[in-house]
């Protein structure tokens, strides 16, 4: 039996009634669900900037058809999870917790941390390459740094001390 069990930007994988009812299985009686997705938002000189980028050096990618999904996009997440949780039973009642913050970066900075995440590591090296120079030169247009804004939300819920 586990005191907690956490899922980072993976529960939309999961059926959520499902995932759910196995989660309350594992956890001891008071122990914790916490699933977590976050979501960052560029300003909005830059928002179109770098759909451009994903345009020209890849074309066929979904970040390629429309600027970056902010935190409504992912509202049918924690829809769906908040919603399985209650389904699934054993669970008090969910909960939502919200946190934003803002993180500055310079470009070179953006540059380190845009290969990290989204499959952009398994790209083959001459089409990441150009995509770093296309968002490269989107945030050198706008003085060579900027302030992306993050939103992590949590749906989280408590184990049931007694079954039902």
């Amino acid at each position: 039996m586990f005191d907690a069990v956490v899922a980072g930007m993976a529960w939309h994988w999961v059926d959520p009634v499902a995932g759910a009812a196995k989660a309350a299985q594992v956890l001891c009686p008071g122990g914790r669900l916490a699933l977590f997705w976050y979501v960052f938002e560029p300003p909005a000189d830059l928002r179109e900037a770098f759909t451009a980028a994903y345009r020209a050096a890849l074309p066929g990618s979904p970040f390629a058809a429309a600027p970056l999904p902010g935190l409504d996009a992912y509202s049918a997440f924690f829809t769906k999870a908040t919603d399985g949780l209650r389904e699934a039973g054993g669970f008090g009642d969910p909960q939502r917790w919200r946190f934003d913050w803002d993180q500055h970066y310079t470009r070179d900075e953006w540059l380190d941390v845009v290969p990290t995440s989204g499959g952009h590591s398994r790209l083959p090296p001459a089409e990441l390459d150009a995509l770093l120079g296309g968002i490269g030169a989107a945030v050198d247009a706008v003085g060579g740094s900027f302030t992306m804004h993050y939103t992590a939300v949590v749906v989280t819920a408590v184990r049931e001390l007694t079954p039902g």
